[in-house]
């Protein structure tokens, strides 16, 4: 069993053990929208400089004490326009969605919580800001922790049982468990099930990401530069899990998602495209990751806890 803050690199091994999803699914399929617009770094909020990160500015670097227009309003973009297309585009095919919300984003836009709420997506916490923790006490990140889970109780009706933190320190792990009450983390990548870890109160469980399925690469250096190229990748990868779990290996996709990235029109024609053809197929669970966490906690709790 693998413990808080210690490498592993053995995992399920050659025989992956069967997740028994629900309905007999071959494959279980998680999207993921990262509601960030309004929590990012920005001078105006006392951060030290503007945001430099995941906009179709590529290469951007932070301004130090100074306001960059050109990404403050791509970000904007993100929570005006981009949030509602992705959300007409999922409510409209009645597929269940997680949203990893930054708690100071969602205060900023509360039209945005309440159509979250009226969907039934799961609200999980992306953290306080949208920051990097590493250069963060243990201290301060455990304040951030403590608010991010009061603030979005306040907000959304219900604390958050699922966290990312996105951009995690030594120390993130540790302090998610102490916290005590999130059933699942998934400031990991991997595996393609989720697995169990030894904490300070017991067992936690590890819900993994992804970054390749995601929509990020659109902003990065070689990355996706058409939507076609995100298509075909989320194509491919679905196709082999979904052999994969026809042969008696089913596993867990996810699908990273940004409001100011895909929610543009010619990246959702691709996504949009792709969710049309995962609804083609019968022997598909597309869950929300809270769903995927019950389940795991339900039928593959090890014996000894």
């Amino acid at each position: 069993m693998q413990k808080c803050g210690e490498r592993e690199f053995i995992g399920y091994g050659r025989h992956t053990p069967d997740p028994r999803w629900p309905n007999g699914a071959q494959i279980a399929v998680q999207f993921v929208v990262n509601y960030e617009e309004g929590g990012e770094s920005c001078v105006l909020d006392g951060d030290a400089g503007s945001e430099c990160l995941l906009s179709e500015i590529v290469g951007a670097q932070s301004w130090p004490k100074q306001r960059n227009q050109n990404m403050e309003s791509i970000y904007e973009y993100g929570a005006r326009a981009g949030f509602w297309r992705l959300w007409r585009m999922f409510t409209k095919r009645n597929m269940d969605v997680t949203v990893y919300g930054v708690t100071k984003a969602m205060e900023r836009n509360p039209e945005a919580v309440a159509a979250m709420k009226e969907a039934g997506w799961e609200i999980a916490s992306h953290g306080l800001r949208w920051l990097e923790y590493k250069d963060f006490t243990e201290e301060e990140e455990r304040r951030h922790i403590q608010e991010a889970v009061r603030l979005h109780t306040e907000l959304t009706g219900e604390r958050p049982y699922g966290i990312y933190q996105g951009k995690p320190s030594d120390n993130t792990l540790r302090l998610v468990m102490e916290e005590g009450g999130f059933v699942y983390s998934a400031d990991s990548y991997a595996d393609e099930l989720p697995y169990w870890i030894e904490g300070p109160k017991g067992l936690h469980l590890i819900v993994p990401y992804t970054l390749d399925t995601n929509d990020m690469r659109f902003a990065t250096p070689q990355g996706f530069n058409a939507g076609d190229q995100f298509f075909n990748y989320l194509k491919d990868t679905f196709d082999v899990l979904y052999r994969e779990g026809g042969e008696g290996a089913p596993k867990m996709m996810s699908v990273g998602l940004h409001c100011r990235l895909v929610g543009r029109p010619g990246r959702a024609a691709a996504l949009e495209r792709f969710l049309d053809y995962v609804q083609s197929h019968d022997k598909v669970w597309v869950a929300k990751r809270i769903d995927i966490a019950r389940h795991w906690h339900e039928h593959h709790k090890p014996a000894r806890q």
